[in-house]
């Protein structure tokens, strides 16, 4: 990228005074400065300056992205003709699953191609609060562009579970971490984490001490949570997944269910490790791409079962 385009993006992001060329960015994963003063979205660019610092110094260039977000979407098949055409016009490798609760996507591609694609989507007022998780990567871990309408964008074959009218109480990461360290949350009650993501996940990473189910496939959790409810009263338990939306809805249904004391870990493992330092986690997180897994500085890391044959998507 040349100088005085660079100059043209940082000037955008409101961010000239965080990044002097020439100079290494202080800190690991440098974030803008900008935005770490007034946690204001300034601009899409939401990591200038390791995106400055990427191209500079020739590092990881490839971003990868992950979101998803529970909001009505009636005219879904409309929307998926259109994100289709812009994805294959930026170029972008990923997934795009639409249903009528919501949206959910996994892309990778240069940093600026991901960041037009977030504005554009950001401009209809239903995703004007996206906020993706974020990653870079040498190469694209995507083979192709999908994008898809199904029923649900994570199948649990619950139809009285709608996100979209009603959450679950959601606890930050760094909250969890505080309370795994100091054994209880902040009434004394024991935090115990349920794992909702398949067998083969957990096998990858988990939390340390974590309550697993070994479900093969999330529509198994329903009837799991009705047969070990009894063990879950009483305790506060944090549902985990990877990055948010299995949790959400398992969260949800525990709710309905009566259990009172639920939490869902805000941004799933994903946000753990983005904004905590992966304390009482144990091993990598699976991802559903051709990085297969990633540890707590969100590198890529090897893979527990390797050899195994495993999906692209959740099931």
């Amino acid at each position: 990228m040349a100088r005085d385009e660079l100059c043209l993006l940082l000037q955008r992001c409101h961010c000239e005074s965080c990044f002097e060329p020439g100079r290494t960015p202080l800190g690991k994963a440098p974030r803008c400065n900008y935005i770490a003063r007034t946690g204001t979205l300034a601009s899409p660019i939401r990591t200038c300056t390791a995106f400055a610092y990427n191209q500079i110094y020739n590092v990881s260039d490839i971003l990868n992205i992950s979101c998803y977000k529970f909001t009505p979407l009636p005219d879904a098949d409309i929307l998926c003709a259109t994100l289709a055409e812009r994805a294959n016009a930026l170029a972008l490798k990923g997934t795009v699953l639409l249903a009528e609760e919501g949206i959910n996507f996994f892309l990778a591609a240069p940093a600026a191609a991901i960041y037009a694609f977030v504005d554009a989507l950001r401009e209809d007022p239903r995703f004007a609060d996206l906020n993706p998780k974020e990653s870079w990567s040498d190469t694209v871990p995507f083979r192709k562009m999908l994008v898809k309408v199904k029923r649900e964008i994570i199948r649990m074959d619950h139809p009285t579970i709608r996100p979209a009218a009603s959450r679950a109480p959601a606890v930050a990461p760094a909250t969890l971490r505080r309370w795994l360290e100091q054994g209880h949350d902040d009434e004394g009650r024991e935090v115990i984490t349920l794992d909702t993501r398949n067998d083969y996940e957990v096998d990858e990473g988990a939390f340390r001490n974590t309550v697993d189910w070994r479900l093969t496939k999330f529509t198994e959790f329903p009837p799991a949570l009705r047969a070990n409810k009894a063990s879950l009263a009483d305790k506060t338990v944090v549902s985990y997944c990877t990055g948010g939306i299995r949790c959400e809805k398992a969260a949800i249904l525990m709710r309905d269910e009566g259990l009172e004391h639920v939490y869902q870990l805000e941004g799933g493992i994903l946000k753990y490790f983005e904004e905590t330092d992966g304390a009482f986690y144990d091993g990598g997180c699976f991802v559903f791409d051709e990085r297969r897994a990633v540890g707590a500085d969100l590198a890529i890391t090897p893979l527990q079962a390797e050899g195994q044959d495993k999906p692209q998507q959740p099931t």
